[in-house]
């Protein structure tokens, strides 16, 4: 049985229309015009117990109201959803208790208490067990780089600091399911790369079904084995990543240095879209050359220093794909 089914998924919002002018602001008070915003529209997917999965989409293409709809805060315009065969808008404290939620922008730490009290509170709001709520701290405290600032006020925590806080107070009731809505925004490279060992050691420690939604690729990338995109509320791709760049990757870099300047023509196949007084980058497509063969032509036409050739980066091949839309 999947952990997470959702069936045609629906979420409309009625908007007011403003009308500019004083005069039909006072029609406005007697008859209303509304628009309907289709935010999610007919979305279904279904997840099996330890998915790293990345919900990836433009601003405003329905993420976080699928994930709030998920959540139970949010209640559907039509569709199902089940979460361990629990409906979450019907059965919210149930549904609590199965899941963890980490929204960047919003925080779950008292400002003014240290972190450990903090953790503390949500022991006793959980009804955790002191050898699981011992087990879990442990284990989260070290595996997140947490053991400096666990007796810190909150107010006095870094960016990176709070974020990893907030990761770890959302799973120390052993959630079965972890929601995380924009958990990396803001943070250096060193807080990403440790939040991302950690998610991917979370599922080997717990399986834990893993829903992330982020604009960095590179997040999406390293954590999540499958890839939902949507555009407008609507499901665009859904598939393994693996499966996803293999099918859409048709695109190659080539980073050349040159001995001497870099030349000022070059096969037409290539196209220049960098470029300095002895070194260029060139994109080019499989299907018009193979990478090996453009490899061989800068070998044999020119003096070259350094070479270098890859792939398209996943956040390059979700670029094209919403350019193609």
């Amino acid at each position: 049985m999947p952990v997470i089914e959702v069936r045609e998924l629906c979420k409309d919002y009625k908007v007011f229309k403003r009308q500019k002018g004083f005069a039909n602001n006072l029609k406005s008070l007697v008859n209303r015009e509304y628009e309907v915003i289709e935010a999610v529209k007919d979305i279904s997917f279904t997840l099996e117990q330890g998915d790293l999965v990345g919900y990836v989409g433009a601003n405003g293409a329905g993420k976080s109201t699928t994930i709030k709809m998920l959540c139970g805060i949010l209640t559907p315009t039509s569709g199902d959803i089940f979460v361990n065969g629990i409906t979450p808008h019907e059965n919210r404290k149930k549904n609590a208790k199965q899941i963890g939620v980490v929204f960047g922008q919003r925080s779950q730490l008292n400002w003014d208490l240290p972190t450990e009290d903090t953790f503390e509170l949500y022991k006793r709001m959980y009804r955790i067990e002191d050898s699981a709520y011992k087990h879990n701290v442990g284990l989260f405290t070290e595996l997140l780089g947490m053991k400096d600032f666990f007796r810190r006020p909150v107010r006095q925590l870094s960016l990176g600091q709070k974020m990893r806080a907030e990761i770890a107070i959302a799973l120390l009731h052993d959630p079965k399911i972890l929601y995380l809505d924009e958990p990396s925004i803001g943070l250096d490279v060193a807080v990403k790369s440790r939040i991302r060992k950690f998610i991917r050691d979370l599922r080997s420690e717990k399986n834990t079904t893993v829903i992330l939604t982020t604009h960095d690729m590179t997040d999406i990338d390293e954590i999540c084995d499958r890839i939902i995109i949507i555009d407008k509320g609507q499901k665009i791709a859904d598939q393994s990543l693996n499966d996803y760049k293999s099918r859409y990757n048709g695109e190659y870099y080539i980073e050349i240095e040159f001995d001497g300047d870099a030349p000022k023509e070059i096969d037409n196949r290539l196209e220049v879209i960098a470029q300095a007084a002895n070194r260029i980058t060139c994109r080019f497509l499989r299907e018009d050359i193979p990478a090996r063969k453009s490899m061989q032509y800068f070998l044999t036409n020119f003096d070259v220093r350094d070479i270098n050739i890859r792939n398209s980066k996943l956040e390059e091949i979700v670029r094209r794909l919403y350019e193609n839309l």
